[in-house]
């Protein structure tokens, strides 16, 4: 399969995927039957983001152009891929990656995510079965010749000792972060608000911590954060907010809500379904430079920074880790 054929290929299923079929959407159903935390909304918001910003044809021809992207590789490597399953299609940019460039991919799926992106592969083979042969789904990765797992920091030391022999891409955890000054209109503090709760704020690129001044008023934040005031009724939410209240309670640990999102001070970065964490600075710091941990950081939103609303927009060109995936490969 050349590389205009692999292009075509996925244009084809951008295509299917922004018909809304109904047999698109039956299997958005399976998918949430199986993880409650991959609503109707926010599966839908993924796979917009992957048909405007990964399956569009110029967008793709830009990227491999970018790399010199040959029509066969050289020599054809077989890839394994350990993928996440935090957000809905979460390693869909390296299954992308590793098919673009023509290599042979193995996939281990996430349990958590195994109904979507199972699907989207079963569906590119029915149009060409020559992808049968690229593309596999096992339960145990043997025999690769290179590895990208995506998991915890916990996972990534069993990762390094499967893997380490072997060329690979382990990821940790990571999360991302958001530098305030108080001068954010409305629609800023809005759009903020979904880089913190799309996907229930799940993803390492939701911001799960905020830098704001000394002086900050978080009333105005607050408001806008009741847009998402309906993951309240999530069950599963529901219960990680209640217990983190819980905790804030019984501790006597200062905090502020909107009902649906607890903000509470911290050093740390990391915050727990239905926390932000924040952290003041003084008007003669430059918070960039409260940013020890950087190497934890995936995305800073902020003036100068990744704009506000667009954490959870990659490009085909934003890589996890910030590792380039398709330079990874072509060195192989």
């Amino acid at each position: 399969m050349n590389l205009q054929n692999r292009i075509a290929i996925l244009i084809k299923l951008g295509e299917y995927l922004e018909s809304n079929s109904p047999e698109w959407e039956a299997v958005k159903q399976n998918a949430f039957a199986k993880n409650p935390w991959f609503t109707d909304e926010f599966v839908e918001i993924a796979k917009n983001n992957i048909v405007q910003y990964f399956l569009n044809s110029q967008l793709l021809e830009n990227w491999c152009a970018h790399y010199s992207i040959p029509n066969e590789p050289k020599k054809l490597k077989n890839i394994g891929i350990v993928m996440a399953g935090n957000i809905p299609m979460v390693g869909f940019h390296d299954f992308l990656s590793v098919f673009i460039s023509g290599h042979k991919q193995t996939i281990k799926l996430s349990s958590k995510d195994d109904v979507l992106l199972k699907h989207i592969i079963n569906k590119m083979t029915s149009w060409d079965i020559e992808i049968k042969n690229l593309v596999i789904v096992a339960d145990q990765l043997k025999q690769c010749d290179a590895y990208i797992a995506t998991g915890n920091n916990q996972s990534a030391g069993y990762f390094e000792t499967y893997f380490g022999k072997y060329p690979n891409i382990i990821r940790k955890n990571r999360t991302s972060v958001a530098v305030l000054d108080g001068s954010e209109t409305e629609t800023e503090l809005l759009e903020l608000s979904q880089d913190v709760h799309l996907y229930f704020g799940l993803g390492c690129r939701n911001v799960s911590k905020i830098y704001v001044p000394e002086d900050y008023d978080f009333v105005p934040l607050l408001r806008a954060f009741d847009n998402f005031n309906a993951l309240g009724y999530h069950h599963k939410f529901r219960n990680n907010y209640d217990y983190q209240l819980s905790i804030c309670l019984i501790n006597s640990i200062p905090y502020m809500t909107n009902d649906c999102t607890i903000l509470l001070e911290s050093k740390l970065v990391h915050a727990p379904i239905s926390v932000l964490y924040y952290e003041y600075y003084s008007k003669s710091e430059n918070p960039i430079d409260k940013l020890t941990n950087q190497d934890e950081l995936q995305c800073i939103i902020g003036k100068n920074q990744l704009p506000f609303g667009k954490s959870q927009v990659p490009g085909l060109f934003d890589y996890a880790d910030d590792v380039d995936t398709i330079q990874f490969l072509s060195q192989l």
